[in-house]
């Protein structure tokens, strides 16, 4: 008589997902009253550390920069290792939800799904922690802080050796125009290079009923504006994508007084190396020309932030077979590119990696408040999807790496 085959503990994620989903939505609405800044994140890495501690199990857990975590997982097996990422820094946003969990922090405000990332991740934990010793290899949990302002946590917690060892690298963003149920899982290129430039335009000041007397800073500052739109509409190669955007012009503090100075603040996007070298030479060119042209000076600088997010073919093929495992084959397709930033680049730069965009908008709501808008709110439905993805994406890896 043959016997059975037992069956492995990782085959049905799933049914684990289910039995925690309310603590990972309790977990995301304590979070979300209690919001803070990038770099700021003293309690909320105190949260994580304890619920963590809570979960049990790590080979360690620790801090490589104050307020960021990192921790360990071991599997009975040795094995590749395998990293996860989630963010957990807010926005200088006062939020305008109404949600019975808003924000008790006043200015202060969960705008782009951090805390549902943050949930999430202690709820993947929470699912693999008890079945370490059936996985095959490690699993590095990467709980980032400071994503949302330069010069970004990602870059911080590699410099502090987080990225040390690890193989493959994976991550996700709840996505506020994807529908729910929905996962973008698309090779190649996924999110755009950001950088930020400033402009400060040197004139001469004087009396408004005077201008001959003066080289005005404000006026040359709006034909600055205006020329640079130029770059992108006559010099980039149309088949090629950016975006080049002045979105702050600051002179002058009376009526009747031609400014010194006026100063110009915008930014970038790209994915081409080559695009981003050209933005980079002719804002500058065309401000200082100008300026020339009518006695001014600037100053300018160019400040490089995030590179694109660029998927690793091979990862993605595996964590979208895992996709499809988790949450359905018409789950899984493969959405538009995304011109905004994320320095989950930074991450695959030292490890092949893919990064998903999770959909979480209903798609019977009406209006949709985009990320950074003060009315931003998820689908909460979402979490248990995100636990479930990146759940099965971490054992499929492990599974392909093994020796």
């Amino acid at each position: 008589m043959t016997a059975t085959p037992t069956p492995s503990p990782l085959t049905d994620l799933g049914a684990r997902v289910d039995e925690i989903a309310s603590r990972v939505v309790d977990r995301r609405r304590y979070l979300h009253e209690r919001p803070e800044l990038s770099y700021q994140e003293s309690e909320t890495s105190a949260f994580i550390v304890a619920e963590l501690e809570r979960i049990g199990g790590f080979a360690s857990i620790s801090r490589p920069t104050p307020t960021s975590v990192v921790a360990d997982l071991r599997g009975g097996r040795p094995g590749p290792r395998i990293a996860v990422r989630s963010d957990h820094d807010a926005l200088p946003i006062s939020e305008q939800t109404g949600l019975s969990f808003a924000s008790k922090n006043p200015g202060v405000m969960h705008a782009c799904g951090h805390d549902g990332h943050t949930s999430m991740m202690l709820g993947v934990a929470e699912v693999l922690a008890p079945l370490a010793d059936s996985l095959t290899g490690e699993v590095r949990f990467l709980f980032e802080h400071g994503e949302e302002a330069l010069p970004g946590g990602a870059s911080q917690m590699v410099a502090a050796g987080a990225m040390e060892g690890v193989d493959r690298v994976i991550g996700q963003h709840l996505w506020a125009w994807f529908p729910l149920g929905k996962v973008s899982v698309r090779p190649g290129p996924v999110m755009a290079s950001c950088d930020v430039f400033e402009i400060i335009v040197h004139g001469r000041g004087g009396h408004i009923s005077k201008p001959q007397d003066a080289i005005d800073p404000l006026v040359i500052g709006a034909q600055i504006v205006t020329n640079l739109q130029h770059i992108v509409a006559r010099e980039v190669d149309p088949q090629e994508i950016a975006v080049l955007g002045v979105t702050q012009f600051e002179a002058g503090e009376s009526v009747g007084v031609i400014p010194q100075t006026a100063r110009l603040e915008g930014g970038t996007n790209m994915f081409s190396p080559t695009v981003r070298d050209l933005l980079e030479r002719r804002i500058g060119e065309i401000a200082t020309e100008i300026c020339a042209a009518h006695g001014a000076t600037c100053d300018y600088t160019y400040t490089r932030g995030y590179d694109a997010v660029v998927n690793d073919p091979t990862t993605t093929e595996i964590v979208a077979a895992a996709a499809r495992r988790a949450l359905g084959d018409e789950a899984v397709y493969e959405g538009e590119l995304i011109l905004g930033g994320e320095d989950f680049s930074a991450f695959q730069a030292c490890a092949p990696g893919t990064f998903l965009l999770l959909g979480a908008r209903d798609p019977e709501l009406g209006e949709i408040h985009d990320h950074h808008h003060p009315e931003f709110d998820i689908d909460e439905r979402a979490l248990s999807n995100g636990v479930k993805l990146i759940s099965e994406s971490v054992v499929a890896l492990l599974e392909a790496e093994k020796p």
